[in-house]
C-alpha cells in the first residue's frame, strides 16, 4: 500500500478544509474570519488620537462594543459618520478595520467602496445596482463578520445605495448566511450645515462642545441627508426604515485642535516635543482658514492640510 506523505495530504486537504471552514464561517456564530476584535485598543486609540469629537468618541466605542457582545445579533451595526472635512471620519472607520481584523484594513474582509472609482457614471446606477449587491452578498457568504465602508457619500449616485436594504434589516435573509454580524460605515460630509451650526450656536452663547449630545443631532442629521440629492440619501428606504443604528456627528475643529493635530503629526515623524518645534506648530495652525468671518472659530478644512502645511514648514 503506498503511503502518503504528510506535506501532500495537507496540499490536497487544504482546498477542501478552507471550502469548509468558509461555509463553517458564514452560517457559525463562533467563527472569526481573520477577526480579532481588540476593544479596549480601540477605544484607547479613539480617546487618544481623535481631537475634538467626544459624540464620535462614545457613540462608536458603545455600540461597536454593544454589538459584538452579541453572539448572534438582530440585525448588522449600521453607523453614518456625518461632518466636514478634515474631523477625523477616515480616521475613525480606518481604527475600525485595524482593530477588528488581525491584518488591519488590509484584510480581505474589510471592503472600502469610493464613488468616483467604483460608481462614476450616474447614468449606470442600474447596473452598479446589480454590482454592489451581487458583491455584498458574495462577501458577506465569504465572511459574515465583513465590514463595509461607503466614503464620500454625497457623491453616492442617487438609488444606488438602497440597494443594500435586504442587508440592513432585521427581517430579510441572505442564502446560507449569518449577515447580521456585518458592519457598514457610510461616511458623508451631508449634514455638516447643521452640525456646525448647532456647535456655533453653542460657542456663542457661552458654552462647551462637550454640552453637546448625540440626540441632539440624530434627527437633524436624518432629515438633512434624507432631504438632500447630494447625500447618497436622497428619499433612500434606508433612512425611511431607520435602517442606521447611530448617525455620528463630527464637530468642526477649533484652533486647539488643530495644533493638537499637528503635534500628533510630528511625532509621527519623530520628534514629539512641542518646545522643538513651538514654531511650527503656530506657523501651522496660524495659516488655516477659520468661519465664520466674524470670530474665526473653526478650521474650513480641518487637520486634512496639515501633512502637507508641516512639510512647508520644516
Amino acid at each position: 500500500m503506498l503511503a502518503v506523505s504528510p506535506l501532500l495530504l495537507l496540499f490536497l486537504v487544504g482546498p477542501v478544509y478552507c471550502v469548509f471552514e468558509r461555509l463553517y464561517c458564514s452560517i457559525l456564530d463562533n467563527c472569526d474570519c481573520d477577526f480579532k476584535e481588540n476593544i479596549r485598543d480601540l477605544e484607547w486609540d479613539l480617546y487618544k488620537n481623535v481631537y475634538g469629537q467626544h459624540l464620535a468618541q462614545d457613540i462608536v466605542s458603545e455600540e461597536v462594543s454593544l454589538f459584538l457582545k452579541k453572539k448572534s445579533p438582530d440585525r448588522p451595526l449600521v453607523l453614518s459618520f456625518h461632518g466636514s472635512s478634515g474631523t477625523g471620519k477616515t480616521l475613525v472607520s480606518s481604527m475600525l478595520g485595524n482593530h477588528l481584523y488581525g491584518s488591519a484594513m488590509s484584510s480581505p474582509y474589510v471592503h472600502q467602496f469610493i464613488p468616483t472609482l467604483h460608481f462614476p457614471f450616474p447614468h449606470q446606477v442600474n447596473q452598479y445596482r446589480k454590482e454592489l449587491k451581487s458583491w455584498v452578498q458574495g462577501n458577506l457568504t465569504e465572511c459574515a463578520r465583513s465590514v463595509f465602508i461607503f466614503d464620500e457619500m454625497e457623491k453616492m449616485p442617487p438609488g444606488l445605495i438602497s440597494v443594500l436594504v435586504p442587508f440592513l434589516g432585521p427581517s430579510h435573509v441572505v442564502f446560507r448566511t449569518n449577515y447580521r454580524k456585518a458592519i457598514y460605515v457610510f461616511i458623508s460630509t451631508a449634514g455638516e450645515e447643521v452640525i456646525n451650526k448647532l456647535v456655533l450656536e453653542h460657542r456663542q452663547a457661552g458654552r462647551d462642545r462637550e454640552e453637546i449630545r448625540s440626540a441632539d443631532l440624530q434627527e437633524a442629521i436624518a432629515q438633512a441627508v434624507y432631504n438632500s440629492n447630494t447625500s447618497g440619501f436622497f428619499h433612500s428606504k434606508i433612512i425611511q426604515k431607520k435602517l442606521i443604528t447611530r448617525f455620528v456627528p463630527f464637530l468642526p475643529l477649533s484652533r486647539r485642535h488643530v495644533e493638537r493635530c499637528v503635534l500628533s503629526e510630528l511625532c509621527q515623524r519623530g520628534s514629539c516635543d512641542r518646545s522643538d518645534h513651538s514654531d511650527v506648530v503656530e506657523a501651522v495652525a496660524g495659516d488655516m482658514n477659520y468661519t465664520p468671518d466674524q470670530g474665526q472659530y473653526f478650521a474650513t478644512t480641518g487637520c486634512k492640510a496639515v501633512p502637507a502645511r508641516i512639510s512647508f514648514y520644516l
